[in-house]
């Protein structure tokens, strides 16, 4: 994988957002946009998941977008706790879309990023499955997406503090279409010392799914 520009810009609804571009340097299986955790408590597209998750559809040959929401590094506007945050991650989505129309769209995201995704595409055309670390449950609620039927992984540490995985267990188990549940034992919120494991689970998932479509 090389990088297009490194970090560039993308336009987002406030203004400019900060971004990270990867290419395959062969056929593209897929593009992808993956979301990052809260930006008021160090939350970046640096993120050591993000960057874990990002890898993992990398080596899947997709082309993968990470970016900062409003207000966080370089990019433009303020923080909107979660509202604004969805059309930026729309912006994302059409800046991939625009640029290579036609192929396989995945979105993902860790903590905050994972609920911010989870509001904003379920429903969002063209979206083909769903990746989510680390979700919130304790923190947010997700009645909307009970009916989404698209793919979904949901990946949850044993110990994680702002989720329980009998929480989040309980949500899976009420939502349509296909979905996977994966608890990594021993890991925290943030995966310490079991990251290798969170691209495992994603490569493993979204390879599935490829192959079940041909």
């Amino acid at each position: 994988m090389t990088d297009l520009r490194g970090n560039t810009f993308i336009e987002g609804p406030v203004g400019r957002l900060e971004a990270i571009l990867k290419e395959p340097d062969g056929p593209r299986a897929g593009v992808a946009v993956v979301c990052h955790p809260h930006p008021l408590f160090g939350g970046t597209m640096h993120n050591k998941v993000v960057y874990q998750i990002a890898r993992a559809f990398e080596n899947l040959q997709f082309s993968v977008l990470r970016f900062n929401f409003r207000g966080t590094a370089l990019s433009a506007g303020t923080h909107d706790e979660g509202r604004g945050e969805q059309d930026d991650l729309r912006a994302a989505i059409a800046f991939m879309t625009n640029r290579l129309p036609g192929a396989p769209l995945w979105t993902a995201g860790f903590s905050f990023g994972a609920a911010v995704m989870l509001r904003s595409c379920c429903q969002s055309p063209g979206v083909q499955g769903l990746v989510a670390a680390g979700t919130p449950v304790s923190n947010y609620t997700f009645d909307e997406i009970i009916a989404c039927d698209l793919p979904k992984l949901f990946i949850q540490g044993q110990l994680d503090q702002f989720g329980a995985p009998s929480e989040l267990e309980r949500l899976v188990n009420r939502l349509s279409g296909p979905k996977r549940l994966e608890i990594i034992a021993g890991a925290d919120h943030f995966f310490e010392g079991r990251l290798p494991q969170v691209r495992e689970v994603v490569t493993r998932f979204v390879a599935d799914h490829l192959a079940s479509v041909g």
